[in-house]
């Protein structure tokens, strides 16, 4: 009972008109229904109703905008055709884990013409033969069943998908700011070794001024020494 109230509590707490994500997991329903819940969650788009002990999907609101509708491990065992005309817009059904027990229960889903994945494990249909040949069969509009296509290949997650692509993205943009790795190590290494070879010539050039000067400035001693003693002679 306390934890009815928390829930009708919740749902009247929040303007229904801009829920789109609802989860309702682990409350318990009334008479097939929970209360608060109701057509005025216009915009809603993904409801969880998990082990909520639903008997009954007769008293669904009408959700037009709904695509994912969680009902597992609940006691559903028919009245699917309800789906269609409430949630006509679903692409995701998981009602593993409730009392389906035959094809023609699931044959009223043939009429949710955007559904792409359902969910049915843990229900007493899985146990028929050739029960996944049957149900693609059955239900052509539909890519996965209990999250495998008909090749066995697993559905794709979406949230691990954007995290790859975010992932793949930052490794882009820290290369784009690093660089291809050592471009600019070699450049720096070329400018030292050519400031090391030019101060070495430069440093060689003034040596080899020095000595010029001071051969040149001997030379001049020597000839003037003789001339000075010539005009000491004179004298």
């Amino acid at each position: 009972m306390e934890m009815k109230k928390r829930i009708t509590l919740e749902l009247r707490n929040r303007a229904p008109e801009k829920v789109t994500e609802l989860v309702l997991d682990n409350c318990r329903s009334s008479n097939g229904e929970i209360e608060g819940l109701n057509d005025s969650f216009k915009e809603l788009e993904f409801l969880s109703m998990a082990n909520v002990e639903l008997t009954s999907l007769a008293k669904l609101p009408t959700l037009s905008k709904l695509r994912k509708l969680e009902l597992s491990d609940n006691i559903i065992s028919g009245g699917l055709e309800v789906l269609a005309e409430r949630c006509p817009n679903l692409t995701y059904l998981n009602l593993s884990g409730n009392k389906i027990k035959d094809l023609g229960t699931v044959e009223a889903l043939q009429n949710l013409k955007n559904l792409k994945s359902l969910d049915l494990f843990n229900c007493e249909i899985t146990n028929l033969e050739d029960y996944r040949d049957s149900i693609f069969e059955l239900l052509q509009q539909i890519t996965y069943l209990d999250g495998f296509d008909q090749e066995d290949n697993e559905a794709p997650d979406s949230e691990d998908d954007d995290d790859e692509e975010g992932d793949e993205d930052d490794d882009d943009e820290d290369e784009d700011e690093a660089g291809p790795p050592g471009e600019y190590e070699e450049e720096d290494d070329e400018d030292d070794g050519g400031s090391d070879l030019g101060e070495g010539e430069e440093e060689e050039e003034v040596e080899g001024g020095d000595e010029e000067e001071e051969e040149g400035i001997r030379g001049e001693k020597r000839k003037r020494d003789p001339e000075d003693e010539g005009e000491e002679e004179e004298d």
